[in-house]
């Protein structure tokens, strides 16, 4: 007797044995048993979820020797024909393979006449969004008004490409993923049943390679068997589904995490001499990374235990989290573009070492120190009027000339390297005295450790915004407060009322954490409701950007060049397409 595959053999054969699926099983039970029974209906769902075995468990419903009920027999004639795959009276076509519209009308005729042995005529058309438009035109009106013998049972993959015509005309049943849960445990039954030795870390593999599909994890598992000899072991699977086990990744995003760089370049050695698929590697760090966040902002929706999330929700910070799942997810799209996989792979990974924020244990600032031990703040120095300005460099311009708005002696010097030069001075080297005098001032703040000021004021905050480790919401949270007071136990900050959407509980705790950490004490925060709040960092640098763009279109249409092009060539100023340089992020 030849050998038959586990998809065909353990393909249920009444709604009972369905794994998942039960919110179609009972609507279409209760139909059957009450007998309001539609005329058409389309299943849609992703490969090997269970849409051509409902559609003939429900075909042996309707024609099972004892009655229509949602429990057929299995025993009568029409139930071991349908079976079988050879009940005449049910017509399953693939119109995939027949897509015309001569099809549809051989169909369409065929369907007028009664049954030839079975209580209704069912018509499966599986993937039957790959019809023809003159095909859809055709089925329309049989598909409204089928005769009272026929019942039309319509599978897709892509409901999406489906005519509105034909989906108002059936009842939609959207068949779902599978969980991991869910076909592990179908895994196992078949297993027990066939009496071949496995352990539970295999089982876990397969699932999960499987994809949400059954029929998937049934192939693969068909595949593992002859693979490991009638046996499975984890090793083994792994191996053959090209997969790391869950130690090694973990071991990978320990040493990132840790920033030992000479640990990971090991670890990955290790990992690539098992010949895995890089990219269910990554695929599996994208995972992880999604339990570790989930277990930072949702601890009570956490998913089931498989990762050990617990020891890296406290050790990186939920931006560098989300940064991390970012790069891995972008890096596995890009493993096809590199010149190897596993190329791509160690690129992915050096590249979330290399943008790993520093430090990652949230929103603190990375600021210098002084010889003796206190805390050195870049400060933006203010002419009082009771003291002299110190004095300073030319300030720099912009890219077309333009007088660039605002100090910026508190950007680091690195920064102050990527400003650029006019463009007359732009093939001039700056000299050694215009980088001494833009070097930024450090000013020495004398606080306890590890504080780093004790009162915040309006430069203090302005300082902060502009250089903290803030991320995401809570970064654009404090970029709309305007500092009102600090007067030791409170902070006072100021909010316009359009931007209240902005404030929530995540993003108040986030700025109350760093600016503690900042000022050396607890705090807490005051939000008061402004009618304007026009001197917010938002505010301030929305009318930089202003300013800056309309000293880059006067610069430009000042330019003697352009002025010249204009009336000897007869060109064109577009000025919504000028475009300011940002000094500050090149």
């Amino acid at each position: 007797m030849s050998y038959q595959v586990l998809a065909r053999k353990w393909r249920p054969k009444v709604f009972a044995e369905l794994v998942g699926q039960q919110h179609v099983v009972r609507a279409l039970s209760h139909a059957l048993d009450s007998g309001r029974i539609h005329h058409a209906f389309l299943f849609t769902g992703t490969r090997g979820v269970g849409k051509t075995t409902i559609a003939r468990i429900f075909a042996k419903s309707l024609n099972c020797e004892t009655g229509i009920s949602s429990t057929p027999c299995g025993v009568c004639s029409a139930c071991v024909d349908i079976n079988a795959g050879r009940f005449m009276d049910l017509l399953e076509i693939d119109a995939a393979s027949n897509t015309g519209v001569d099809d549809v009308r051989s169909l369409i005729e065929n369907a007028q006449y009664a049954p030839a042995r079975g209580r209704m005529k069912v018509y499966l058309i599986d993937e039957v969004h790959m019809l023809s438009k003159p095909a859809f035109n055709a089925l329309l009106k049989t598909l409204e008004e089928p005769p009272a013998h026929v019942k039309f049972l319509l599978a897709t993959t892509d409901p999406q490409k489906l005519p509105v015509t034909v989906l108002s005309r059936c009842l939609q049943f959207n068949l779902k993923r599978l969980t991991i849960a869910e076909i592990e445990s179908q895994l196992s039954k078949i297993l027990q049943a066939e009496g071949i030795a496995h352990d539970a870390e295999s089982i876990r593999e397969i699932a999960r390679g499987g994809n949400g599909s059954v029929r998937d994890a049934l192939s693969l598992l068909d595949q593992a068997i002859a693979f490991g000899g009638g046996q499975l072991l984890a090793a083994e699977v792994r191996s053959m589904l090209g997969t790391l086990d869950r130690g090694g990744v973990v071991g990978l995003l320990d040493a990132i995490v840790a920033n030992d760089g000479a640990l990971l370049a090991e670890r990955i050695a290790a990992s690539a001499e098992f010949q895995p698929d890089f990219a269910n590697v990554l695929d599996a760090l994208a995972e992880f990374l999604h339990g570790i966040q989930v277990g930072q902002l949702l601890p009570s929706a956490s998913p089931e235990d498989v990762w050990p999330v617990a020891d890296f929700v406290a050790r990186v910070a939920p931006e560098t989290v989300q940064l991390f799942y970012q790069l891995a997810i972008t890096g596995r799209r890009d493993l096809t573009l590199a010149p190897s996989a596993r190329i791509g792979f160690e690129m992915c990974l050096l590249r979330m070492l290399a943008f790993q924020p520093q430090p990652t244990d949230g929103a603190r600032l990375a600021l210098p120190a002084a010889a003796d031990g206190r805390a050195l703040l870049p400060v933006q120095r203010v002419s009082t009027g009771h003291e002299p300005s110190p004095p300073t460099a030319s300030a720099p311009r912009s890219a077309v000339g333009a007088t660039r708005p605002g100090p910026i002696s508190a950007r680091p010097l690195a920064a102050l390297a990527a400003v650029p030069m006019p463009l007359c001075a732009a093939l001039e080297p700056m000299s050694a005295s215009a980088v001494a005098a833009a070097e930024p001032t450090l000013a020495p703040v004398s606080v306890a450790a590890p504080a780093i000021a004790t009162v915040l004021d309006s430069a203090l905050w302005a300082q902060f915004n502009q250089q903290s480790a803030l991320r995401g919401p809570t970064r654009e949270f404090a970029a709309h407060l305007v500092f009102i007071e600090d007067n030791g136990r409170q902070l006072r900050f100021g909010m316009s009322v359009g931007q209240q959407h902005l404030q929530n509980d995540l993003s108040l705790r986030g700025l109350r954490d760093a600016l503690s950490r900042l000022l050396g004490r607890e705090i807490t925060l005051g939000i008061e409701t402004m009618d304007a709040a026009a001197d917010t960092p938002a505010a301030l640098a929305a009318r930089a950007r202003r300013e800056q763009q309309t000293a880059a279109e006067t610069a430009l249409q000042q330019s003697p060049f352009v002025q010249r092009a204009v009336s000897e060539l007869n060109a064109r100023i577009l000025i919504d397409t000028i475009q300011a340089i940002d000094a500050s992020t090149n």
